[in-house]
């Protein structure tokens, strides 16, 4: 009967594998580790309720982490099985951690908040929209229900007609007179501003 990998390596002969990995970087003792544990913690996160895939990816990481950090093993602490299966572990909660909550993009352009605009800028556009609503206080009704429907509720044309129950060509007009005008008084009282303001 043909002997399993548990009769083949003891306890003690993974420690010395871990640790001639740790000492001296030994090819043949990482080789024995791999073979050994690769396929028990690819399992091991299978269970833990990764894909496939995702399971291959993880012992792998597992097994360069070895590699890298077997110097800190230290067998009176843990047995080398102990100290492995927690590497596969605190790997799967890292990768856990990543998926249900990305790392925080400082350069992400949607958290960036927008650049504040310079007061004078405000106080102007302030300015705008008070002369813009004293020129429409001034519009006839009819004029001012057109505005208010195409350019406050978005209406089109033809549905300002349907709803109104008026000629389309009557909208079109109206709207553009009710323009007109706006434009006019608005061209008015920035003649009228004192020229020597400061921007």
């Amino acid at each position: 009967m043909a002997k399993s990998d548990e009769d083949v390596f003891s306890a003690d002969d993974l420690v010395h594998c871990l640790q001639a990995v740790g000492l001296r970087q030994d090819r043949k003792a990482f080789r024995v580790l791999f073979d050994h544990f690769a396929p028990r913690v690819k399992a091991y996160i299978v269970k833990l309720g990764c894909s496939h895939p995702q399971a291959e990816e993880l012992a792998q990481e597992t097994m360069a982490k070895i590699w890298n950090k077997a110097g800190q093993f230290d067998a009176a602490k843990a047995a080398p099985s102990t100290w492995i299966f927690r590497i596969a572990r605190n790997l799967r909660i890292d990768a856990f951690r990543r998926e249900n909550h990305p790392e925080f993009d400082q350069n992400d352009p949607s958290l960036i908040p927008a650049e504040e605009r310079p007061a004078d800028l405000v106080v102007e556009q302030k300015q705008s929209e008070r002369q813009l609503l004293a020129a429409m206080a001034e519009l006839p009704e009819e004029q001012m229900q057109l505005l208010r429907l195409s350019f406050f509720q978005d209406m089109s044309h033809g549905a300002i007609a349907d709803h109104l129950d008026i000629p389309l060509g009557t909208v079109k007009s109206r709207l553009r007179l009710a323009m007109g005008k706006l434009r006019k008084k608005i061209d008015d009282n920035d003649q009228m501003q004192p020229s020597g303001l400061s921007r």
